[in-house]
C-alpha cells in the first residue's frame, strides 16, 4: 500500500461512481492504496454498509461511525482484500459485521461497568445506605489492584466510551491484546465482587 492519504469521505451513498468504473477496477485501486478508488467504493457501497449498520445497532448514529471504522479498515486492509474470494461488496460487509459486533459489545460492557460503579439503587441519601458505599469502596480499591494496562483499557472503554479498536489505536496494543486486558479485568472484578458478597 501506498503512503497517500485517506480523503474525508462523504455522506455514504451519495454521488454513486459511474457504472463505467468497473467493480475490479476500484478492487485494484484499493489494493493498491489509491484514495480515489476509496471514495468510490464508498460512494457505491457506503448506503449498503450503512443500512446494514443501522439495523444491527437501532441507533443512526452510531451506524455512520461503524460505516467510517468499516471503510477506514478497507483502505487498511486493502492489500489483503483477495477478489477471487468473493465481490468487494461481500468483503465490506464482512468487515462491517466485525465492527458492528464490536460495537454492541463495547454498549454492553459500558453498561455492565457502569452498573457495577453504581453499585445498589440509591436512595436520596446515599450515606444512609452503607452497603451501597462499601460496594462502590470495594469497587475502587479493585480497579486499583488491577494492573496498570488492564486499567487502562477500562478507562478508555467504560468512560472513554471508545471500541476495542479505537483503543488499540489509541494505545498501540493490538486487538486481541486489548480484547485480552478487558476481559481479564473484568474477570477479576466480578470474582472479587462475588466473594465480597459471600463474606
Amino acid at each position: 500500500m501506498t503512503t497517500t492519504e485517506a480523503t474525508p469521505l462523504p455522506p455514504a451513498g451519495r454521488g454513486a461512481p459511474s457504472a463505467a468504473v468497473r467493480e475490479a477496477e476500484i478492487a485494484a485501486g484499493i489494493r493498491a492504496g489509491d484514495a480515489r478508488c476509496l471514495a468510490l467504493a464508498y460512494q457505491r457501497w457506503g448506503g449498503l454498509v450503512q443500512g446494514l449498520a443501522t439495523r444491527g445497532l437501532g441507533d443512526p448514529l452510531e451506524a455512520e461511525d461503524v460505516t467510517q471504522q468499516v471503510f477506514l479498515a478497507a483502505w487498511r486492509g486493502g492489500a489483503h482484500y483477495r477478489p477471487e474470494r468473493g465481490p468487494i461488496a461481500a468483503w465490506l460487509v464482512g468487515i462491517a459485521r466485525h465492527k458492528i459486533a464490536d460495537a454492541l459489545a463495547s454498549r454492553t460492557r459500558r453498561t455492565a461497568l457502569t452498573a457495577a460503579a453504581a453499585g445498589l439503587p440509591q436512595g436520596p441519601d446515599p450515606a444512609a445506605q452503607p452497603e451501597t458505599c462499601l460496594d462502590r469502596a470495594l469497587l475502587r480499591a479493585e480497579l486499583a489492584r488491577l494492573p496498570a494496562p488492564h486499567r487502562r483499557v477500562l478507562w478508555l472503554a467504560y468512560f472513554g466510551e471508545l471500541t476495542q479498536a479505537e483503543i488499540a489505536a489509541r494505545t498501540g496494543l493490538p486487538l486481541g491484546t486489548v480484547k485480552s486486558h478487558a476481559r481479564r479485568a473484568l474477570h477479576r472484578l466480578r470474582a472479587s465482587l462475588e466473594h465480597a458478597e459471600r463474606e
